[in-house]
């Protein structure tokens, strides 16, 4: 007779169908706290049900987003903090909402890894939770996939979905840009998401500072974990005051090459250098490189995490009301005729 062969799980192929479920009830209450009235399900059903108010708008468009947070999760990791990188991933899809005048509704998310860690996965959408809180959004679904063997048991990737809404007369894209206007820049709260994997190969190797790197290595990755500005509800008021003509969420192509997008390609944004203080972690990372000026503005936000464009006479006032918020503002340039670049004066050396 065949030798008996004991019978196998899916456990035993590395999937705890257990922690998923404890994971799922983990993070339930946190997806509960970012919930608004639209939202007529909870997390655990098919699929998230938000019901627009049809009475509210007269010619509404949906905004859509996905992103994610790339190598900025390395540092995380590095860390064993995770209860912030979610605020990231938050930040990343709703500043692109934003950027054409749209207010962000709902927001899922994607998180998969090599083991799942129900504590480690609850801190995570902690943090997705405290962004959608701050970005007005709900948080109404998500999946969280274990894939052993795809995945190192100790890491994790992270992707964000996120909807917004805004009527069709109200969408910011730029056409009414003109020659004149003036660019302001909202101040970040340092790299933000983007760039990680050049400031890591400046600044550290094997999660070790290079040598010559002055400073301590977990405040140095403190700064670098700092959870990305969302800028929503900064500007979202200002749209329903000024007219906002354009707008920019710096992100990964830094000024030189979000900055077109907002805008049409007969003109330039003329960048005044040195216009805003950039912050030590920019000039660090430029000097350990070396990293060059060009590639710098090219990588990363160098301090600018969000950019209007505004009629001049309108510039004084929307300063001065972000300002009343707490929030840095510097008028960085002007959009003056060209071909639809980003240059600097004086020109990056």
């Amino acid at each position: 007779m065949p030798e008996q062969t004991k019978a196998i799980s899916y456990r035993d192929a590395g999937v705890d169908i257990d922690a998923g479920n404890r994971t799922v009830e983990l993070i339930k209450k946190y997806a509960k706290a970012t919930t608004r009235p639209e939202v007529l399900s909870g997390i655990g059903g098919f699929g998230g049900l938000f019901a627009i108010d049809p009475s509210r708008y007269r010619e509404p468009v949906l905004v859509a987003s996905c992103d994610g947070v790339g190598t900025k999760l390395q540092i995380a990791f590095e860390l064993d903090e995770h209860c912030t990188i979610g605020i990231d991933l938050v930040a990343m899809c709703v500043n692109d909402l934003l950027a054409q005048g749209a207010q962000p509704l709902f927001f899922l998310d994607y998180l998969a890894t090599g083991r799942l860690v129900p504590e480690k996965a609850a801190a995570v959408v902690q943090g997705i939770a405290e962004g959608c809180r701050q970005a007005g959004c709900a948080l109404i679904g998500g999946e969280t996939a274990e894939m052993p063997g795809f995945y190192s048991p100790e890491h994790y990737d992270l992707a964000g979905f996120a909807v917004g809404i805004v009527e069709r007369h109200k969408l910011v894209d730029g056409t009414q840009v003109t020659a004149g206007d003036k660019l302001i820049g909202l101040a970040s709260n340092g790299l933000h998401a983007n760039g990680f994997s050049l400031a890591r190969k400046a600044l550290l190797t094997q999660g070790h500072l290079l040598p010559g790197t002055a400073g301590n290595l977990q405040e140095l990755k403190k700064q670098l974990l700092t959870p990305t500005k969302i800028y929503v509800p900064h500007v979202l008021p200002l749209l329903d005051k000024y007219q906002i003509k354009g707008m920019a969420h710096i992100t990964g192509g830094g000024l030189v090459e979000n900055l077109p997008r907002a805008f049409p390609p007969q003109f330039d944004a003329c960048i005044q250098t040195g216009s805003w203080p950039v912050p030590a972690i920019f000039n660090l990372i430029a000097r350990q490189g070396p990293v060059n000026p060009g590639e710098m503005y090219r990588t990363f936000n160098m301090g600018i995490g969000f950019v209007l464009i505004v009629d001049p006479r309108k510039e004084t006032p929307i300063k001065e009301e972000l300002a009343k918020q707490g929030l840095k503002a510097y008028t960085i340039g002007a959009i003056v005729p060209g071909s639809g670049v980003t240059r600097f004066d004086p020109p990056l050396t």
